[in-house]
């Protein structure tokens, strides 16, 4: 038995090094790569796809895990349970559909960036198109579930199911709505109007993403058009963010973010071999960077050391902690999903989620989206694009193939918002630590309680275990009215 798993082990550590090189380019093609090597990294990353497709769909895999299937080591369990679903989704999809979608997201990105850059739906038409009959031949290849969506949903955040969500999702909208009513109703506090150039900008966010406690000696900060973290090793973890320089908060916001990714990716065990030295699924993952980006990052006791940052970095900024906490916190329906305020971020994901399932389904034509967007913007968020940009092709998660992302957004908001209190009851001067940058004791807890699991279980279980029996949808409504308490006492 220990040969069989020790070859199974040696495989899975020959696929981890396929899907490290795929992304590696991956992060090449949105941070450095000449427009004009689209076509060209489109091949490479078809033919490594095709590749890690034969060595996972190999039946001798199948055969090593029906060897070792029934083991009573917690470790060596988990390394099935997580190899089985790997190798049925891949003997379910043929190996040149693989190719075909991965080819397809690079020519997607591409034609994503053109659309964008003209602020016109139609160049990324056809490719959208392509993505979408793609993914439904993957789905018609994976079986049969309650709902389409379902095997998306399994892929990202295993467990969830459209009937699961849908309930969710009508109910936190419902919650959401009192919340919004409430604070708009209230006088908002001003927004920023500074311009911070780009040398101070990148020292600022610098500092911020040290401070954290990422570790830049196993990780680098770069740009890319829309900001993504990748993890190729817990060694090399790379984050991107974008340069807003009349927009402090939306940039620090959108690093934050991604910092809280990256130091998930940091904090993961080194297991190799075993694929329990992952990241337990997307909505967690996703928990990791809203925690930061909003449960700290726009708290007042962060604001107040945030303002000693700029003091050494840009000293002319003329800001008070008040007046960056009330402008982090304002609320408005507004139209782009990743500057949206907490409270309004949720209806952003319940756009998506709506119109992928139609897509998935047939209901709608990709041809009709532009305006099945718009009007669900209407009548969800309250408000209505007015040009493809700031409307469609807000989002870089189309061009890339990944139908079934959102939902993890608003797991990882409702994650994050129960480790939040969680938190604040096992460290009581939480707060006092933040206002002083110190930073390690929360970073403790999360390596404590999530990161050093990787996939040893699930992600819902690795949740109740860190927060107990907590509703997190009422955690987050809690969090969201106390945070706008907080604005309307400055």
């Amino acid at each position: 038995m220990a040969g069989v798993y020790g070859k199974l082990q040696e495989r899975i550590r020959e696929l981890d090094a396929l899907t490290q090189a795929m992304g590696v380019l991956e992060w090449d093609h949105q941070t450095h790569m000449p427009p004009g090597g689209s076509a060209g990294r489109g091949q490479q990353m078809g033919t490594l796809a095709a590749i890690k497709h034969r060595r996972l769909a190999d039946p001798v895999v199948g055969e090593w895990l029906d060897a070792l299937e029934g083991s009573e080591d917690p470790g060596v369990a988990a390394t099935l349970r997580n190899a089985r679903r790997a190798y049925t989704h891949a003997t379910a999809v043929p190996s040149a559909l693989v190719s075909a979608l991965s080819e397809a997201t690079t020519a997607g990105h591409g034609a994503w960036m053109a659309a964008r850059e003209a602020n016109d739906f139609a160049p990324f038409a056809p490719a959208l198109e392509r993505l979408v009959d793609l993914i439904r031949q993957q789905v018609a290849c994976l079986g049969e579930a309650e709902h389409p969506y379902d095997l998306l949903l399994e892929q990202y955040d295993p467990g969830s199911t459209v009937a699961a969500l849908r309930p969710m999702f009508s109910r936190l909208a419902g919650e959401l709505s009192g919340v919004i009513d409430e604070a708009i109703a209230r006088p908002r506090p001003p927004a920023l109007s500074l311009h911070v150039p780009l040398a101070p900008m990148k020292a600022i966010n610098r500092s911020v993403v040290s401070a954290l406690g990422f570790s830049m000696d196993r990780g680098r900060l770069d740009e890319a058009e829309h900001p993504f973290t990748l993890g190729v090793t817990p060694g090399d973890v790379r984050l991107t963010t974008h340069y807003h320089l009349d927009n402090l908060l939306s940039t620090l916001s959108g690093t934050i973010h991604e910092t809280g990714h990256g130091l998930y990716e940091q904090g993961l065990p080194a297991r190799p071999g075993t694929w329990t030295n992952t990241a337990a699924g997307m909505g967690l993952h996703e928990s990791q960077s809203r925690f930061w980006e909003n449960c700290i990052g726009r708290s007042l006791p962060f604001c107040r050391w945030l303002v000693t940052v700029l003091d050494a970095e840009h000293p002319s900024h003329g800001l008070t902690a008040e007046a960056i906490f009330g402008a982090a916190n304002r609320v408005s329906r507004s139209l782009i999903r990743i500057a949206a305020d907490e409270s309004t971020y949720n209806l952003h994901i319940l756009v998506r989620f709506e119109l992928e399932l139609a897509l998935l389904t047939g209901e709608l034509a990709v041809a009709d989206l532009p305006e099945a967007w718009d009007d669900a913007y209407a009548r969800i968020v309250g408000i209505r694009p007015d040009a493809p940009r700031a409307g469609v092709l807000q989002d870089v998660h189309w061009s890339a193939g990944l139908l079934g992302y959102f939902p993890s957004y608003t797991i990882g908001n409702l994650y994050a918002a129960s480790f939040r209190y969680t938190i604040e009851e096992a460290i009581p001067d939480l707060w006092t630590q933040v206002e002083a940058g110190e930073f390690g004791a929360v970073l403790s807890w999360l390596r404590d309680n999530v990161h050093r699991h990787g996939h040893m279980m699930d992600a819902p279980d690795i949740f109740a275990a860190a927060v107990g029996d907590r509703d997190p949808v009422a955690d987050l409504i809690t969090h969201l009215r106390a945070r706008q308490e907080q604005v309307s006492a400055l």
